[in-house]
């Protein structure tokens, strides 16, 4: 006998490709674009077929402008991006073990302002954070991007890592003061090593975020040889002169594959620190 066609698997299944290459479309469509040339990028703007292959935009866009070259922002953007993700997931770690394992005065206090802090628009904080850093002499510096990922964490993955880290039972902590641990060897020895997944989907996330910030490098960052690849991509856009969307393509493309190598080689913990995050054992 014939089975019957599954109509509704194959509704889905169609429904979600659809809306796939919807979500694809202007990623595939920035790659045609930064192979075409000047002139017919915004004249045949649907198509994804370009007429003739100009590979000139990328070696154009990786000469940077002036004496500083566009592999110049990719040290600088790989450069800050590494220190922050390091920081962010050696003090945001130290901050969720105290919240979620140890007892202390204000706790709930403290939580309930971390909860908060995550409500604040970044608009808020921006003005009193630049008179600070200016007050310093750290404008124009890294510093300013760099150093807060090491003092106090970032609060949205504070908040995530305590979750998962109240999922590891109670019992290893107290099997591991029984064998002479004291908090900081729990916190090494016993809950990090547990925390894999959920400290691989902190560093994704902050690597993300990082390497696509333009707000912060824009208002910290005035020397051209310090700008990362957002601000890069900024400056071929000209508002008294000719924007040039070829190189702008081009290198927004190249700037894609970090992120794009870094979801598909960390894939499985990302959806497994998600999925995992919030469930109590």
């Amino acid at each position: 006998m014939r089975k019957a066609i599954p109509w509704k698997s194959v509704s889905f299944h169609s429904f979600v490709c659809i809306f796939g290459l919807f979500m694809l479309y202007p990623i595939l469509w920035t790659v045609a674009s930064s192979l075409k040339p000047e002139s017919e990028i915004f004249v045949n703007a649907a198509s994804l077929i370009p007429t003739a292959l100009e590979w000139g935009n990328y070696a154009t866009g990786w000469k940077g402008f002036g004496q500083v070259g566009f592999d110049t922002f990719f040290k600088n953007s790989a450069f800050v991006t590494s220190l922050v993700v390091i920081g962010t997931l050696f003090s945001s770690t130290l901050v969720a073990f105290g919240f979620a394992r140890q007892k202390f005065w204000l706790r709930n206090a403290l939580f309930a302002c971390l909860m908060i802090s995550m409500m604040l628009p970044s608009q808020v904080t921006l003005v009193p954070q630049y008179i600070l850093f200016q007050k310093l002499n750290w404008v124009n510096t890294y510093n300013p991007l760099i150093v807060p990922a090491f003092i106090g964490g970032t609060p949205f993955f504070i908040f995530l890592l305590i979750q998962f880290i109240r999922g590891i039972p109670r019992e290893l902590d107290e099997a591991a003061v029984i064998d002479g641990c004291s908090p900081y060897g729990i916190f090494w020895r016993v809950v990090l090593p547990l925390c894999k997944p959920a400290l691989v989907t902190t560093a994704i996330f902050s690597f993300y975020w990082t390497w696509d910030d333009f707000m912060g490098p824009l208002i910290y960052l005035n020397d051209v040889s310090l700008h990362t690849v957002s601000l890069g991509l900024r400056m071929f856009a000209d508002p008294s002169a000719v924007t040039a969307w070829g190189p702008m393509f081009a290198m927004s493309v190249l700037s894609l594959l970090p992120q794009l190598l870094v979801f598909l080689f960390f894939q499985k913990y990302l959806v497994q620190g998600i999925a995992t995050t919030g469930l109590k054992g």
